[in-house]
Order: C-alpha cells, then structure tokens, then sequence
C-alpha cells in the first residue's frame, strides 16, 4: 500500500516521542494534589486531550484553569529528568520531509509541546497545539487548522496517530490516516494503515508530494 499526500501531519506524544512515563509521574502527583481518587481518575480517557478538557471532566469549573496551570508546569519542569525520549524511526522519518510538507498537531499547550520536542531535538516549522483551538481531538479542528496553515487541501493530508481520539480528528477533517501501536493495540485503532512505529514507514519525496509506504 503507498499512500500519496501534500502534507503530513503528526500527534507529538505516542507518534513521534514517548512521555508517557513523565505523564504518568505528572498527572498522579496532580491528582493527589487536586484529591481526585483512583477510581475517579480511571474512569475519565487522558491520551490524546487536552489537560483543560480531562480537567473539567475531574473538577468543578472554577478550579479548572488553575489546575490546568498546574498540571502544565508540572509537566513543562519534568522535561529535563528525562521524561522524553525518541520513538524508533522519528528522526529518520522527519528527516526525510521537506519542512515546509510536515507539521506537529498535538492536544499539549504549545509550552509544553515546545519544551518536549526541544529536548529530543524536533524544531517543526508549523505547530498546532491546544493553546491554538477551542475544540480538541477527537474534533477536526486541530487538523484543519495544521492543514490551512500549510495551504494544502485536507483530502491530500495524511495523519499520523497513536490514538483513538487523534485518528477520530483525522477521520473527521477528511484525511487519511496511520495508526501507530505504540500506546494501544491495532484492534483499538481505525485506520487506513496500521503499523507499529515510524521505523516501519519510508517517505519518499517526488515533484508531486510525499509517497508513504510500508517498509518491506
């Protein structure tokens, strides 16, 4: 299967990096904080949305916007103890691409998203994160606006996701979608392609876009 696109647009966490040991650390401590219970915290989806959205999920609504301060600036300063590091295949893959063809969508504050992708040393040209929407994944608006901003029509944009609610965004804005197993299984993730990391993907550039196709 190769697929052909204009534009190529990436979740961060679980696609291109893995947090997922800093997020776990960051989000316990706020919900101890914040006296959320373990049931309570179990019952509520945290991958791929954003921390306003799982806030107001957890806690009334005028504690909300402190607590998502807080749940940022306990993620922004556990960057540096490591809590970041490169999924297989990132560098090559990104590295491929023409800058100006790729973007980062990701459901973190664009703060937060600039501090994880500085520590593993991805500078995206274009970034859409949650600070720049008013509705996130699994609405289309994070796509859509990465699309408009590259000027590409969103029928010619591929989405790479790790998450149910981030390939739901891709498969509402009209685009084509690859699911990575990196955070859940295949059978939990709806697609049009399904692999396990970007290791498993080559891009080729042409003088009419990007061609994907899974490694032999």
């Amino acid at each position: 299967m190769t697929i052909h696109a204009q534009a190529l647009l990436f979740d961060n966490d679980g696609t291109l990096v893995s947090s997922l040991a800093s997020v776990d650390r960051c989000w316990t401590r706020w919900a101890a904080e914040y006296g959320i219970t373990a049931q309570e915290f179990a019952r509520v989806e945290l991958h791929g949305r954003p921390a306003a959205e799982i806030a107001a999920d957890l806690l009334p609504a005028e504690v909300v916007p402190q607590a998502v301060a807080r749940i940022e600036e306990l993620e922004v300063e556990d960057v540096p103890s490591g809590g970041v590091e490169l999924l297989p295949g990132t560098r090559a893959f990104l590295d491929a691409l023409p800058a100006d063809r790729w973007a980062v969508v990701t459901s973190a504050t664009r703060r937060l998203a600039e501090a994880r992708l500085d520590a593993v040393g991805i500078r995206p040209k274009t970034l859409v994160a949650a600070d720049d929407i008013t509705r996130g994944k699994p609405d289309p608006e994070p796509y859509l606006l990465a699309a408009r901003a590259l000027g590409v029509d969103p029928a010619h944009c591929v989405v790479f996701e790790d998450a149910p609610a981030g390939l739901a965004s891709g498969r509402a804005a009209g685009m084509t979608t690859v699911a990575l197993t990196t955070t859940h299984r295949a059978e939990e993730l709806r697609a049009d392609l399904v692999v396990e990391n970007l290791s498993a993907l080559s891009a080729l550039v042409t003088d009419r876009g990007v061609e994907i196709s899974p490694r032999a």
